[in-house]
């Protein structure tokens, strides 16, 4: 079909309008970028205190280990505090988490904070830190190993169903939810978890500056409040984050004007040295985020307004 001129005139005044719009949506950018990058230089590039949390189930992951490694390689980080809400999670979790902070402890100053629970392994977590503070009603303690596994012997047989196997020896891949138990199998398991309940117990002690029987006491897999806690010498301190940062100022010598400012392994600007309270100022620049969307109403910039409001980077 022909176009007519003024068509076609109309177009090109359309693309001309099309294309300003794109040249001022990216200085927009660029200039919201350098200011507050500049701000942020001011404002978090100075001595900061890394809040870390440490949530839900504990697991072996080494982008956490990476994390901690490069966090005790920052020089404006002078200190971490560890904070602290998670239930426990997997021994070799544990263990490896456990290793990471107490490397951490020996480049810069750590608090564990126990919020509503540290028990298990992450109470390991929290002794591996320099200082160990909770609330009067935090749970901690869980001192233990466990080994669970349902056995559906009874439920196969009435459906009908015949497991079989064959293999190499008698205790390999057992226990088995389709067998019976056996005396052998469940003193594999005990033998098991007291290894792994007694290397434990040697960081309690070591940490808690206990005995080994005083350790073993307190290690019956019991949970304790914070209140008793403090009694049993399970913790150091009741109070929260500015009883940390309190601790770190007057025993650490960690400036007084140094911000608390969280760091998290997701942080995708945090990743590149970018601290969370940064990225967080960017999700605070509403006429900022206005006028990207005005901009986005006229021409396609989700570029651009992904810098504005990064959706990957949670505080």
């Amino acid at each position: 079909m022909a176009v007519d001129a003024d068509t076609m005139v109309e177009r090109r005044r359309l693309r001309r309008k099309l294309s300003f719009w794109r040249v001022i949506a990216f200085l927009v950018a660029a200039g919201a970028i350098l200011a507050v990058a500049g701000f942020g230089a001011k404002d978090n590039f100075g001595a900061q205190i890394a809040r870390v949390p440490i949530t839900g189930v504990i697991g072996d992951d080494w982008r956490q280990r990476e994390f901690l490694r490069k966090l005790g390689e920052t020089d404006r980080v002078k200190a971490v505090i560890l904070a602290i809400n998670s239930p426990g999670g997997t021994t070799a979790g544990g263990e490896a988490l456990y290793e990471a902070i107490r490397t951490l402890s020996e480049k810069k100053p750590v608090v564990a904070t126990i919020g509503t629970v540290g028990a298990s392994a992450a109470y390991l977590a929290a002794i591996a830190a320099d200082r160990v503070i909770a609330r009067e009603t935090s749970i901690t303690g869980s001192i233990g190993v466990l080994f669970q596994w349902a056995n559906f012997v009874e439920l196969a047989q009435k459906v009908g169903v015949d497991m079989r196997v064959v293999k190499s020896d008698p205790l390999k891949a057992e226990p088995s939810p389709f067998n019976e138990d056996t005396p052998e199998e469940t003193q594999v398991l005990a033998d098991l978890i007291t290894d792994s309940h007694k290397w434990f117990l040697e960081r309690v002690a070591d940490r808690r500056g206990m005995t080994a029987a005083q350790a073993r006491e307190l290690g019956n897999g019991r949970i304790w409040s914070g209140r008793r806690a403090i009694d049993l010498n399970i913790i150091d301190a009741i109070g929260g984050e500015e009883t940390a940062r309190a601790w770190l100022v007057s025993e650490r010598g960690v400036s007084e004007d140094a911000k608390i400012v969280e760091w998290t392994v997701d942080g995708a600007l945090n990743e590149l040295g970018i601290s969370g309270r940064f990225a967080a100022f960017f999700r605070k620049l509403d006429g900022l985020q206005k006028l990207a969307n005005k901009v986005g109403e006229l021409v396609p910039v989700d570029g651009l307004m992904s810098v504005w409001e990064p959706q990957a980077i949670e505080d």
